[in-house]
């Protein structure tokens, strides 16, 4: 897997990949997952990053994906399904909840596996995405409350995304209203 990663990914991207690996290792170990299927979904999660737009969007046609208006817009975001799509047919993934966890990645889903939390989680978090205080609470809430920091974790991107002037998602959106509740009625 590493060669065929080394072929398609730029460097920095393939670092970016290691570092998911390694944090959702960590994640998984700490919450009892299973960390072989943390790494390979950790390592797998950008596997289409570097699609074209059409050729993303191709993919997911010919799979039969939901195509929301804000993917047609922008196709980059269906970069995770489209990931998971390619881990299946071009590396022989077959374990359901590694590809999830790689499908997941970017946008969430409602209910998603805490092995889908963890690389969702690892992605935003990694330590190569800066030391802003707000990232090192996030990291730290990630190591004590999943649920919590997935719908924390997408208050952080979408005031990014407001600030840049971009659209929000509606998966996302609903990735981080479930996981609210959640924490509403568990907490």
């Amino acid at each position: 897997m590493l060669p065929w990663l080394e072929d398609q990914l730029p460097k920095p991207r393939l670092a970016h990949s290691l570092r998911v690996e390694a944090m959702a290792v960590d994640l998984a170990q700490h919450h009892g997952l299973d960390p072989v299927k943390a790494a390979q979904a950790g390592l797998m999660h950008d596997l289409a990053k570097y699609y074209p737009a059409e050729k993303l969007l191709a993919m997911a046609q010919q799979a039969g994906l939901e195509i929301d208006p804000v993917d047609e817009a922008n196709p980059h975001l269906l970069h995770a399904d489209v990931s998971a799509l390619v881990a299946q047919q071009t590396l022989g993934i077959t374990d359901p909840e590694v590809l999830a966890a790689i499908a997941n990645h970017t946008l969430g889903r409602p209910a998603m596996s805490p092995l889908s939390c963890v690389v969702f989680l690892a992605d935003t978090l990694e330590p190569g995405r800066g030391k802003s205080d707000d990232l090192k609470r996030l990291r730290r809430l990630s190591y004590r409350h999943l649920p919590q920091a997935v719908y924390q974790t997408c208050d952080y991107t979408f005031a990014h995304l407001i600030n840049k002037a971009k659209p929000i998602h509606p998966r996302a959106l609903n990735t981080r209203n479930w996981f609210l509740s959640q924490h509403r009625t568990k907490s």
